[in-house]
Parts: structure tokens; sequence; C-alpha cells
């Protein structure tokens, strides 16, 4: 049964938090302040930390809400959750292969294109962006999507899910220093995107079993550090539309397959 109460809390403390130090970062922008959400992270942390609430905020109210609701017992129990790695090799090939789809049909359709960064600044890249968007999925994944699949399915609950998380990213176009933040020339481009990756984080959660908020937070982790890597690549409307159409095939495909197998039909 779905908790409605849970997800409206969910989403209006994610929101609260993201838009209330968004804004103060744009306002803040006016005055010079720029943010710096990728490999200089590391080196000016200070400056990014509100920056960091903003991002985190989905996982910072996925805790909160459950705490209050006695979800959870402790932040060690959520800890638990979030991170437990299953054992399973073939998930983690399915993400892997996700992730290498999505690029591959995007150089397919546009063409090749040289690497902007070297390949090795992906494993480099892969604590930053664990913090600067993978523990996103700590909340759209532990509490939303799931909750709303269980009303509404698979489909609509990727869409859903998607138009929401899409609306949480407008202030990234904003916020000087971004890779965003150009104002929303790509809004529209990004977001096929945004709702393509909901239908795939929700085909990786129905079949990881025990580990399935881990897994998500992996895909999404994995994704922006590879992505700086391609650059321009993936701003074509061609590739876009393709590589999008492709990735929201195969996560229902995944999930129709495991839902007849697991009924035994197949």
């Amino acid at each position: 049964m779905t908790d409605k109460k849970i997800i409206v809390q969910f989403t209006m403390l994610t929101f609260f938090i993201a838009y209330l130090v968004s804004g103060a970062l744009i306002v803040l922008g006016q005055f010079g302040y720029s943010v710096h959400n990728w490999v200089h992270s590391l080196q000016q942390f200070g400056m990014n930390i509100p920056f960091a609430i903003y991002i985190l905020s989905p996982a910072i109210a996925s805790y909160i809400v459950l705490k209050k609701n006695k979800k959870i017992a402790d932040f060690k129990e959520w800890l638990k959750t979030v991170f437990y790695a299953p054992n399973n090799v073939s998930i983690y090939l399915y993400v892997v292969a996700g992730l290498a789809l999505y690029f591959l049909v995007h150089i397919v359709v546009s063409g090749p294109t040289e690497m902007v960064l070297p390949f090795y600044t992906f494993f480099l890249s892969l604590p930053v962006s664990l913090i600067i968007g993978g523990l996103e999925e700590a909340g759209w994944m532990y509490i939303l999507q799931p909750e709303l699949d269980k009303k509404y399915g698979f489909v609509l609950s990727s869409v859903l899910v998607g138009i929401i998380w899409t609306s949480w990213h407008i202030p990234l176009f904003f916020i000087p220093g971004t890779n965003h933040g150009e104002g929303l020339i790509n809004f529209w481009m990004f977001a096929v995107q945004l709702i393509a990756f909901r239908f795939f984080n929700g085909a990786i959660y129905k079949i990881s079993g025990k580990g399935r908020v881990f897994m998500c937070v992996l895909f999404h982790t994995m994704f922006n550090a590879a992505s700086p890597i391609f650059g321009t690549m993936t701003m074509t409307w061609a590739g876009t539309i393709a590589a999008n159409a492709v990735i929201i095939l195969v996560s229902i495909a995944t999930v129709v397959i495991y839902d007849k197998k697991n009924r035994g039909i197949i």
C-alpha cells in the first residue's frame, strides 16, 4: 500500500531544502559567487558546502522523513540500506551495460568525437560524483519512485518522478559555476534524459533484490563521472532522442521479462 504521507513529506522537504539553498546561491551569484561542481569541488570544498546541501537534499529529506515516521531506527540503518551492495554480478553488468549502451547510441547517431577529458578521470571523479549526484537516489529510489510505483505502476511512476526530478534540477541552470549554468538553453534535451533515466533506475530497482537503492546510487554516480568525458557528443537532439528512447525500451523490456519470470510465465 502506498504511503501517501511519506511521499508528500519527502517531496515537500526535498524541494524546501533544495530551493532555499539554491535560491541563496543564485542571489549570491549576482555578487560574483560561483560554485564548481566537478573536479574542483575537492579543492574548493568550503565554497561548495551550500551547493552540496542542495544536491544532497533528497538524501537529507529521505533520512529525516523515514526517521520521523519510524521506518528506520537510526542513521546507521539508513546507511546500511543505501549502501547494501548485492553480490549478484549480473546486476552490476546490467548497470554497466546500460551506461555503455547510452553513450554508444549517442556515438552511432551523433558521430564520433574526441573525448573532452582523459578516460582515467572517470575513476578520479567517482568520489565527487557519489556526493554530487549519486546520493540523490537515497531519496528518489529509497522513497519516492518505489512508493509511486505501488499506486501507478512502472511506466507512470517513472514519468511522474522524471517530471519531479526535472523540476528539482531547474535551479542548476541559474547557479553560476555549475555545468548547467548557462540558462535554459539545453533544458529540454536534459529533461528527456532525466525522464529516460528514471525508467532505467526503476528497472535497476526492480531486479536488484536487497541492494536496490545502492545499485541506483551506483548507476547515477557512474553516469555523472562518465558524462563530462564525452562532452558535447551528448548534446545533439538526434542522439538524445535515439539514446534515451533505447534506454526507455530496454528498461520496459527488463521489467516485463522480470515480472513474467516472477510469475512463472517464462
